[in-house]
């Protein structure tokens, strides 16, 4: 599914360890794959799940969910 806006290749392929997806309402989810977060890694600011309005704005967020682990 192609976002208007958006290459999801490319942002898979940035972001490798999240899965991507659009709800009906139209927010744009990033959601970690594999094991959850611990508590000690939440504490530290990381995020299992991320959601913005626009791709800018998710792609912001996941680069700061970067830049903490």
């Amino acid at each position: 599914m192609e976002l208007p806006g958006c290459n999801l290749d490319a942002l898979r392929a940035t972001f490798p360890d999240w899965s991507f997806f659009r709800s009906d309402a139209g927010v744009l989810y990033a959601t970690r794959r594999g094991a959850p977060l611990r508590y000690a890694e939440i504490a530290a600011g990381l995020e299992q799940t991320v959601s913005a309005d626009d791709f800018v704005t998710l792609v912001a967020l996941l680069q700061r969910q970067q830049v903490r682990r």
